[in-house]
């Protein structure tokens, strides 16, 4: 158990180093959030005078939102590290070493982890700077736990692309995703004022969990029955898309 923390610290390590040559990584993943939030937030503040709105402010509303999307897409990104690993020979060195090879997930898991959580806070504090009004530390706490779940599922999805299909375009590809998810959930609009066909789909969507669990932990009157469902079903996506992402590292280390 020693070694095995010992390596996926260091593995982990290996990760912020590498982060430490580029911080403008941590800014150029935040562009498109904080035009989400100040622009299209203020530009459509009004839009809670629509009948059926379940919220006064609109910046409140939009802020889980805007943290989910974000933990979505730089963590879709996460499988391009393996790609270039992979391109480069840098994972079969590491595959003739004595390394763990759990350690290998766990260590990039954890990276993406505390990224996504320096992100999450960053934009909690914007959207609270903007005007939006959070309610409870727990609720803060609750909504970095979800965008760390969510982010931890997806990153584990995109190490698994990575790892079977061998290509940067197929990361690429994936990143599409994060648009039509948001947009399929209540991430702009309560779940009242959505298309039936749209509620229907958003039920089995991950980032309508996260972002409704995030919404609700923060506001005034949050649904705890529906709070810890969700935060129970996302774990059980994180545990199962970790569990892919390992088959998909096996079934490399048996391709080479």
């Amino acid at each position: 158990m020693t070694a095995a923390l010992s390596t996926t610290s260091h593995v982990s390590a290996r990760y912020l180093m590498a982060f430490a040559r580029q911080p403008y990584y941590i800014a150029s993943t935040l562009l498109q959030p904080v035009i989400w939030l100040l622009l299209f937030g203020h530009a459509f503040q009004d839009i809670v005078q629509i009948p059926g709105f379940s919220s006064s402010n609109y910046i409140s509303f939009l802020t889980p939102g805007v943290v989910m999307m974000t933990s979505l897409f730089s963590n879709g990104w996460s499988g391009m590290g393996y790609v270039l690993d992979i391109e480069r020979g840098i994972l079969d060195r590491f595959l003739v070493t004595p390394v763990i090879r759990g350690a290998l997930i766990s260590g990039e898991l954890i990276y993406s982890a505390l990224l996504t959580a320096i992100q999450t806070v960053i934009i909690l504090a914007l959207g609270w700077v903007s005007g939006a009004a959070f309610h409870s530390a727990l609720g803060l706490v609750l909504c970095v736990v979800a965008a760390l779940l969510l982010g931890t599922a997806f990153a584990s999805f995109s190490n698994a692309l990575a790892l079977l299909l061998r290509s940067q375009q197929a990361i690429i590809a994936s990143s599409f995703l994060v648009l039509p998810l948001a947009f399929l959930s209540v991430t702009f609009l309560p779940r009242a004022l959505l298309p039936e066909w749209i509620r229907t789909i958003s039920s089995y969507n991950p980032v309508d969990w996260a972002v409704q669990v995030a919404r609700d932990s923060l506001g005034g009157s949050p649904d705890w029955a529906y709070i810890e469902l969700h935060l129970g079903m996302l774990a059980v996506l994180a545990v199962i898309c970790a569990w892919l992402s390992t088959r998909a590292f096996r079934a490399y280390q048996r391709s080479v």
